[in-house]
């Protein structure tokens, strides 16, 4: 069935179960390269195969001209777990300066409503594609973020690496989305027909730089093992069987290797369904998941522009040099480490290279 979010209000004996599945590929028709993923067909094949009295929620994270795009991680956390607020408070959704796809689709609250999350996406260039990997690296936040603004006014480093060592804080630090499912199929085509006889790219002009027997994996699925390893870290599950690779397209060219192409391998949609068909068995048995005690859903980050102004503020005053005292960012400029007092922080360091 459809997707109802006002179920996720429901006690969860009351509720259906529900997954959400995502296509992780980068291509869509209405962009370049103008044709749509393999992914996208198998995440709605999916979709008509699960059982159809569970909600079914979907989403396809690919590149649309003209649309937001996932907003890259901060790495709040390298600066204090604290400032690392749950849901990501770095950006808010309909921003206009910083339009961000995961506030935008609502990902924080899709995850949380479902008990379990199935993902789809090919393997680019020995790992997840960009898309994907930047929706895990903003899922940071659900490993022990912080769930109350409030207690490091809004955004103040100094504040957070202070709260960083309460007793306070420990409580609130706990794994948001511990208890659910995650599944991965991910495929890849081993070069297609790019590679010689001998493992290595046909035109290749320096084959000595490339050892066929030391490529990083043998079992392809460990493409997505930072994702996989990611989601366990935080108390997610992922079944051995529920992380799976398969190759389409090998010795093919890649036009030859589309959606409707690979709809006719028997052997790849044959793996593609026993995959589906594990995850269905094993969500079902397993049952719904209990959420957590702070919760993406119906979460509304509180507006409050004295704060806002006050984290402008101290961005301004680095910008001429005025640092916190005892900060970090004082203690890195008497040493002279980073050395980034400017009055034009979008510039890059090439750039003032060639001015400055």
């Amino acid at each position: 069935m459809k997707p109802r979010d006002e179920n996720a209000k429901l006690p969860v004996e009351k509720r259906p179960f529900r997954v959400l599945i995502v296509s992780g590929s980068q291509r869509r028709q209405y962009n370049c390269p103008g044709v749509d993923s393999k992914s996208r067909m198998l995440m709605l094949q999916m979709a008509e195969m699960l059982p159809q009295d569970w909600e079914i929620d979907y989403e396809d994270i690919g590149n649309v001209y003209g649309r937001e795009k996932i907003q890259s991680c901060n790495a709040c956390v390298s600066t204090s777990m604290a400032l690392c607020v749950w849901p990501c408070n770095c950006y808010s959704k309909k921003s206009r300066s910083e339009p961000d796809l995961m506030w935008n689709l609502d990902l924080y609250a899709r995850l949380d409503m479902a008990d379990a999350w199935a993902f789809i996406a090919p393997i680019n260039w020995y790992g997840s594609t960009s898309n994907l990997k930047l929706m895990f690296d903003r899922l940071v936040c659900m490993n022990g973020g912080n769930p109350n603004e409030k207690t490091i006014a809004h955004k103040d480093p100094e504040k957070a690496m202070a709260f960083e060592h309460t007793e306070a804080f420990k409580e609130l630090s706990v794994n948001h989305m511990e208890g659910r499912t995650a599944a991965f199929f991910c495929y890849g085509d081993k070069g297609g027909d790019e590679i010689d006889n001998s493992g290595r790219p046909k035109i290749l002009q320096h084959p000595q730089f490339f050892n066929p027997d030391e490529e990083p994996y043998e079992n392809e699925r460990n493409a997505y093992a930072p994702l996989v390893w990611q989601c366990r870290y935080g108390g997610i599950e992922v079944p051995d069987n529920l992380w799976r690779c398969e190759i389409t397209g090998k010795d093919k060219k890649y036009s030859e290797n589309q959606a409707e192409d690979v709809i006719a391998e028997t052997a790849f949609m044959q793996a593609f369904k026993s995959w589906v068909n594990d995850f269905e068995n094993f969500v079902r048995q397993k049952g719904k998941v209990k959420p957590g005690k702070y919760r993406a859903y119906g979460s509304k980050p509180p507006f409050n522009p004295i704060k806002e102004l006050k984290t402008g503020i101290r961005s301004w005053k680095l910008r001429f040099g005025i640092t916190p005292e005892g900060s970090s960012v004082e203690k890195q400029k008497e040493l002279e480490l980073n050395k980034d007092t400017t009055l034009h922080p979008k510039r890059s360091e090439g750039e003032k290279l060639r001015k400055d």
